[in-house]
């Protein structure tokens, strides 16, 4: 399956890898609109990022002064020395930073309307729980499906496959890390009306295993853009006992030419949307 509109930022398409789990490559159609929509969510409007995913309409913020533009600019240049005051950040904390950003775009980008995602982190050096999308059932009584995404992005995919994201999804399958699903989960439910007793009742689901997903993304050059190397990314998803191979996604964001070039021109890209903006109002 495809995912494609002249104003959707990515083309998303879906495939198996193997028997143990299914495989969604990303790639980017159109640079503007992302970039804009990367630079919206990280001025903490995410909402509206939203809106202009649904309606694919061009990208703008709902508003925007000066103070906010730079405290976003800094957030996409590189600093890899400590300085003060801060003028940007590590090079891998920006770029995961993008890259978390572009995961929840794919994720929002096929969201069905009764799907409701966590808001991406706007700041790079945030931590815990990269992203949880849950799907509810048509009449909103039941949480249908929950889905807990990892996002990386680093030279060194597969060990970082085997040794972080693997053993952090094995701890979640083992239901020992459940308050921040709970929580995270607890919000995401009330924002479709949902009163806060029955929204407390319904999310018990999201550590029922047989109704979860989980979504591992890299961002990956071209050379991982094929059938093999997407075996050997994602082996060992399997560890993942008792549920089937639609619940272990892997997905790959493909980008063009080296990885770091390729962020060095996007958040290049994004820096300039940001600096040329005019105050819109709400």
């Amino acid at each position: 399956m495809t995912q494609e509109n002249g104003l959707s930022a990515l083309e998303i398409t879906d495939f198996p890898i193997d028997d143990d789990c299914v495989g969604a490559k990303w790639i980017v159609k159109n640079d503007d609109q992302l970039s804009k929509l990367i630079a919206i969510v990280v001025m903490g409007q995410a909402a509206q990022a939203a809106y202009i995913i649904d309606e694919l309409i061009p990208a703008a913020p709902a508003f925007t002064n000066e103070a906010l533009q730079n405290e976003a600019i800094i957030k996409f240049t590189v600093q890899e020395e400590k300085q003060t005051p801060r003028v940007g950040y590590p090079r891998h904390q920006r770029d995961g930073l993008i890259f978390e950003i572009i995961s929840w775009i794919a994720a929002k980008q096929i969201a069905g309307d009764q799907c409701y995602l966590k808001d991406p982190h706007t700041s790079a050096t945030s931590q815990g729980l990269d992203g949880i999308m849950i799907e509810l059932s048509e009449d909103s009584s039941q949480i249908e499906k929950s889905t807990i995404f990892e996002d990386k992005c680093t030279e060194h995919p597969r060990d970082t496959f085997r040794e972080n994201v693997i053993p952090g999804f094995v701890d979640r399958h083992s239901n020992t890390r459940n308050a921040e699903l709970i929580a995270a989960a607890a919000s995401l439910i009330q924002l479709s009306g949902i009163a806060t007793p029955q929204a407390m009742q319904m999310v018990r689901r999201v550590l029922d295993n047989s109704y979860r997903h989980y979504r591992a993304a890299f961002a990956l050059t071209d050379k991982y853009d094929n059938e093999k190397a997407r075996k050997g990314l994602f082996k060992g998803y399997s560890s993942l006992e008792g549920i089937n191979q639609s619940q272990r996604i892997g997905a790959s964001l493909i980008v063009e030419g080296e990885l770091r070039d390729w962020f060095d021109l996007i958040a290049t890209k994004i820096i300039g949307y940001i600096q040329e903006i005019n105050e819109v109002q709400a």
